[in-house]
């Protein structure tokens, strides 16, 4: 195959889940002009946001996305061995660290959301729950993140969100993180008034706000 039909086999195998497809195509891959880059930016990663869609109308289910990141996953490791002559590195949307606010141990949307935020495309450091706000620093210090999100189900635990924001501004860091809220109470007028930078009310919007987020 050349390169053309190599993305296309990849973007076509990934958004049908078809795991022989997908392999096939990077295995395939090298000698066909293809680089890791085109590889998985116009092939692999266009497919998977076929998939996100998908799930967004109700076609597709979590067990669909699990799939999806999985089947991911391992193209990318081995696309990296077939292409590693080329020097290139995985190319992501950028690392996002994910967690629920210090006395808060809920996690089913935060899970939701961090499976998403995969299989978009970015590197996700899940923290837990019942997290520090000195825990969620720490994680986007030594892991080089561009977000750090944060869910709050409850109303007495969303204002560790406001903490968030203020520890960022007293360290001087506030510039270097895209700050995404969300949780149960939390609210666009919420987001506002602490002065985060997004907000997502359910697991979908907050895909698509970190990566309007990331292009800013």
């Amino acid at each position: 195959m050349n390169k053309d039909e190599i993305i296309a086999e990849l973007f076509d195998g990934m958004q049908d889940l078809d795991e022989e497809r997908v392999m096939k195509a990077v295995a395939g891959a090298a000698g066909s002009g293809v680089t890791f880059d085109e590889a998985v930016n116009e092939g692999l990663a266009l497919g998977i946001r076929k998939i996100g869609d998908r799930f967004e109308s109700g076609e597709l289910f979590l067990p669909h996305l699990v799939m999806a990141g999985d089947l991911m996953d391992a193209a990318v490791e081995k696309l990296s061995g077939v292409l590693s002559h080329q020097g290139e590195k995985a190319s992501t949307s950028g690392t996002v660290v994910i967690g629920t606010v210090k006395d808060d141990i809920h996690e089913i949307g935060k899970n939701i959301v961090a499976l998403m935020l995969r299989v978009s495309g970015f590197k996700v450091i899940d923290v837990g729950v019942d997290v520090p706000i000195s825990d969620f620093i720490n994680a986007a210090e030594s892991n080089n993140a561009r977000i750090i999100g944060t869910s709050a189900l409850l109303t007495t635990t969303q204002f560790e969100q406001r903490r968030l924001v203020e520890q960022l501004e007293s360290l001087g860091l506030r510039d270097k993180y895209k700050v995404l809220v969300g949780g149960g109470q939390v609210t666009e007028a919420w987001r506002q008034e602490i002065g985060a930078d997004g907000y997502g009310k359910d697991a979908n919007a907050a895909v698509r706000v970190a990566v309007e987020l990331v292009k800013a």
